[in-house]
């Protein structure tokens, strides 16, 4: 996790020292309180963030008009990198879900940087083939796993590895249907059978990871 700087983590694992240290030196400060918009879908990308404190989510609207969720953004999280390759309409809406502070990197101030050193250009090109690859398998999951299985591996993503303590994820089924693009009511199917099965357990506004190992094989489509 990252201090002052950005995060040597996910998006940015595979970018040079070179690349990193340009993108730290564009990098200015913001706060957004709880619920304030930083940028809906469709708004004109110009920078990414990155995730100093606090937590945003990343939601989209359905051809339905249903809210649906995909990720949510903690420290040491990079999103909106598309817009440091194509700087056209945003894909999704970012919210802060807490009083939160982030790090921004305008397009501009990157491509400025680029014109005076093309060979960064070269690891851009790189980390938005690392970034297609990731969109690629997220895909495929949403599109082929079953329900217990996705729903299995957005819990592990959204919980902490806590040992034998229990780990808790404040979520709804509501919102944990929005996270797989599944009613509320097969959510909450799939979690009934879990608690029955001891894996979690219900608590108030959310659950308890109780079994990790269990979820894990739960969330392996060879297993299901």
């Amino acid at each position: 996790m990252m201090a002052n700087g950005l995060p040597g983590t996910g998006f940015l694992s595979g970018a040079s020292a070179q690349l990193k240290q340009v993108l730290e030196s564009q990098a200015t400060e913001l706060s957004l309180d709880r619920g304030q918009v930083l940028f809906e879908h469709g708004d004109d990308g110009d920078a990414l963030f990155a995730v100093v404190a606090g937590a945003v989510d990343i939601t989209i609207l359905s051809v339905d008009g249903r809210r649906l969720a995909l990720d949510v953004m903690r420290p040491g999280a990079i999103f909106g990198e598309i817009a440091l390759f194509d700087p056209g309409p945003r894909t999704a809406t970012a919210t802060a879900a807490e009083p939160t502070r982030l790090l921004r990197i305008r397009y501009a101030d990157v491509m400025a940087q680029v014109r005076r050193n093309p060979d960064l250009a070269v690891d851009l090109i790189q980390l938005a083939g690392e970034r297609m690859r990731w969109m690629n398998r997220q895909l495929k999951e949403q599109v082929f796993l079953p329900l217990p299985a996705r729903l299995a591996r957005k819990v592990l993503y959204l919980t902490r590895d806590t040992g034998d303590a229990p780990a808790a994820l404040g979520l709804s089924q509501a919102e944990l249907a929005e996270f797989v693009g599944a009613t509320r009511e097969a959510v909450s199917k799939t979690l009934s059978a879990w608690r029955k099965a001891g894996v979690i357990r219900a608590t108030r506004g959310g659950l308890e990871v109780l079994d990790r190992a269990a979820l894990r094989s739960l969330a392996e489509p060879d297993t299901i």
